[in-house]
């Protein structure tokens, strides 16, 4: 079933399922870059969006305008795991059509916002970015796999400003309009996060709580990876980090923008039946989960759990796992700091 990324769409429990001059303050180095001693190609991209990067909540899109967005926003990054057929191809992701011609990896570095090619860069680092991530935790060697495979990626196949992940073909789509989503690092992880979760469980959210539970852990992993590169490349952060797409929801939302926050308030108690809006109870139990015990072990944790999901799970029954989890891979103490997120947000039977 698709998955978006919504201002105020739904999940559909359907059978388908959303220059050059280059300028930068950082370069960055991607693990699995390429053949010992080579130099991996490098792409000019955002550090993960440009208002969280600069703290400037003035920032709009302006028509999809280089000028809208300082210089400063962008970063060279080694592209990692590619094939070497040139194309946005590699290990981990594949961008496999786009709006305009396909990007050339020997010219990532010189695209620039208003260049159709730059979303697909976009798109390409970040998907990489997220597996590595997974991988760092020991998803693909000493824990299962999650989602390890060459992720499919369409770039602006959705005619609106909306994107999707789609169990039929396994891929994702990314839309336009307004800031376009494969501008903002977080939207291109959130979707990835329902990617991450199908490969872990097939057909994983046919219920509203488990939808909303892949919409929690679409955004706790887009914030997590986040964070993971911001600390890896020495990249700036000011905005909050419980805040969700920064960049992409400049259009629609009031300043500070966010698309959403995993550090509200809700309680089971507070669902009212949409996923997105029901998924901040989930994500604030996780997030509250990576303040008890770091950011690593609780991604460890979180993450392991969902192999352990039905595609239908309840909050009572995930939250359970999860905690079962935390004692089976760290002991009683991370299994009662993980069952008191859970407890505050009011999950019953936990």
């Amino acid at each position: 079933m698709a998955r978006r990324i919504s201002r105020g769409l739904v999940a559909a429990a359907t059978a388908t399922v959303a220059l050059l001059t280059v300028a930068g303050p950082v370069s960055a180095q991607s693990a699995g870059t390429g053949a010992a001693g080579s130099v991996p190609p490098r792409a000019r991209i955002f550090m993960v969006n440009p208002v969280q990067s600069s703290g400037d909540q003035s920032l709009t899109d302006g028509k999809d305008g280089r000028a809208a967005v300082p210089a400063s926003a962008y970063a060279l990054a080694a592209l990692g795991n590619l094939d070497g057929s040139g194309s946005l191809s590699g290990k981990w992701a594949t961008v496999q059509s786009e709006t305009g011609g396909p990007a050339r990896v020997a010219d990532a570095g010189t695209y620039s916002r208003d260049d159709d090619q730059f979303e697909q860069v976009m798109a390409y680092f970040w998907v990489d970015e997220a597996q590595e991530y997974l991988q760092s935790l020991g998803f693909g060697s000493e824990l299962p796999g999650a989602n390890n495979r060459p992720q499919p990626v369409r770039i602006n196949q959705w005619g609106a400003d909306n994107s999707f992940f789609t169990d039929k073909k396994a891929e994702i789509r990314f839309g336009k309009g307004g800031v376009d989503d494969a501008e903002d690092a977080e939207v291109i992880v959130h979707e990835y996060g329902h990617a991450v979760h199908n490969a872990q469980v097939p057909g994983f959210g046919t219920s509203p709580e488990a939808g909303a539970i892949g919409e929690a852990f679409g955004d706790f992993l887009a914030v997590s990876v986040g964070a993971y590169a911001d600390e890896e490349y020495g990249w700036p952060r000011k905005t909050d980090l419980a805040c969700v797409a920064d960049w992409d929801s400049v259009e629609y939302s009031a300043a500070p923008h966010c698309l959403r926050r995993i550090d509200g308030n809700k309680v089971y108690a507070d669902r009212v039946g949409e996923v997105h809006a029901d998924g901040e109870i989930w994500s604030r139990a996780l997030f509250d989960i990576r303040g008890a015990l770091g950011a690593r072990t609780a991604g460890r944790i979180i993450v392991n759990a969902q192999f352990g999901f039905r595609p239908d799970t309840s909050f009572q029954d995930a939250a359970l796992t999860t905690v079962a989890t935390a004692e089976r891979m760290y002991g009683a103490d991370a299994a009662a700091a993980v069952r008191a997120a859970f407890r505050a947000r009011q999950i019953p039977g936990v």
